[in-house]
């Protein structure tokens, strides 16, 4: 990326002062050490994990917690933090949370060939740290969406440098510890790359499959956990899930006719994300957009579907602000965000309890925002709007950095 050109773009890459990192790292600290001072077992979420690991090293099933929900690979991941004291948890959880989302954040910079020292890199951090509440959920609850939150935009990274096997053995990695990005399955399928999707498929697999040979109820995720995720019955849960399927019925609609709304929007998206992707112009946003659209789309139908799931894709769609016709240029992109504004109290909609209809907004009004990506280039889906030295300067290559 050429960081002499004119407008937007050449002031985002353009290195950031000393004054921009001090304030990136001071809120960053601040985010950490408030969860720090509010969780004593490091992140509710992440506690859960750890908790079904004891449970398992003490002869148990890992299965018999119904908010336990990963594969039994997880459980395997987790017993390291059993050695913890607790003490040691409640500190490195919160910052080792904010380390691989920042991480994430500059495999997305790398993606799109922006410089890790450009004043993009810091603001759209520090933005993601202040101005988007699912950033902090995410912190506060150290759930292992943080995992994701790296391995997709690692796995867009390697692809787009043609590392299509290494690319697949990310996400079957990603999905052994958690099963969030299993959709990206579909991208090595768009993408006639057989090996990566074989690595993506076969190492969750044998990683689960062997490591439920260890538990006392091997098919425990099979006979007690995907019963519990198809049928959504927690109702504790269900007020704080954004997808339509979840939020629709609180709004009086059906519960049939509100899944069958949420599996047509799914595989909408899914077809546009196909679309976007044979649409095949060069540059970055192929790959980013297509992984986003996939995962947005999951999201609509998956149960559950929470807020801090959107920190997965949102970091891919930022880093792509500099590039003319990207889904960052766009207004629908901020018009989702407003909701996620830190302080912003809507009507009615302001206990804890109602923040499923905000985040069922954010959800669809940028899953319709990057499906709009999918139109032919020539329509206005390609590198407009921008000048028409910008256009040229998203289709060159970047220079080594």
């Amino acid at each position: 990326m050429q960081t002499g050109k004119s407008g937007i773009s050449g002031w985002l890459v353009r290195p950031a002062g000393v004054h921009l990192w001090a304030v990136l790292v001071v809120v960053l600290g601040a985010s950490a050490v408030r969860t720090v001072r509010e969780t004593p077992d490091g992140g509710m979420d992440n506690a859960i994990v750890v908790r079904a690991a004891r449970t398992w090293l003490s002869g148990g099933s890992p299965y018999d917690d119904p908010h336990f929900l990963y594969f039994p690979s997880a459980v395997l991941a987790a017993a390291p933090q059993t050695l913890l004291p607790q003490d040691a948890l409640r500190m490195v959880v919160p910052f080792a949370a904010t380390a691989l989302l920042a991480l994430g954040w500059a495999c997305a910079l790398l993606l799109h060939r922006v410089p890790l020292g450009s004043r993009l890199a810091v603001l759209g951090l520090t933005g993601l740290s202040v101005g988007f509440l699912p950033f902090g959920h995410l912190v506060h609850l150290g759930n292992w969406t943080v995992t994701a939150a790296v391995a997709l935009p690692l796995c867009l990274l390697l692809a787009g440098r043609g590392r299509w096997g290494a690319a697949g053995a990310v996400i079957g990695v990603a999905v052994a510890l958690k099963p969030l990005l299993a959709p990206m399955v579909l991208l090595f399928l768009f993408a006639g790359r057989w090996r990566a999707l074989t690595a993506a498929v076969l190492v969750p697999a044998l990683a689960s499959a062997g490591a439920a040979l260890l538990l006392p109820d091997p098919a425990g995720f099979f006979t007690r956990t995907l019963p519990f995720l198809l049928h959504g019955d927690d109702g504790f849960v269900r007020l704080y899930e954004a997808s339509p399927a979840a939020v629709l019925p609180r709004l009086g609609v059906p519960g049939p006719l509100a899944e069958g709304i949420a599996v047509v929007a799914a595989g909408a998206g899914v077809l546009c994300a196909y679309r976007r992707w044979r649409r095949a112009d060069p540059g970055p946003l192929r790959l980013a957009e297509t992984g986003a659209g996939l995962m947005l789309s999951a999201f609509l139908v998956s149960r559950p579907s929470y807020d801090h799931y959107l920190v997965v894709v949102l970091p891919l769609l930022l880093a792509g602000l500099p590039y003319a016709g990207s889904v960052a240029r766009g207004p629908w992109f901020w018009v989702a965000l407003v909701p996620q504004v830190p302080g912003l109290a809507l009507p009615w909609l302001e206990p804890a309890r109602r923040r499923a209809f905000k985040d069922a907004f954010t959800l669809c009004v940028l899953a319709v925002a990057v499906a709009r990506q999918a139109r032919p280039a020539e329509a206005g889906g390609g590198y407009g709007p921008g000048t028409g030295r910008e256009r040229e300067t998203a289709r060159t290559p970047a220079t080594p950095f």
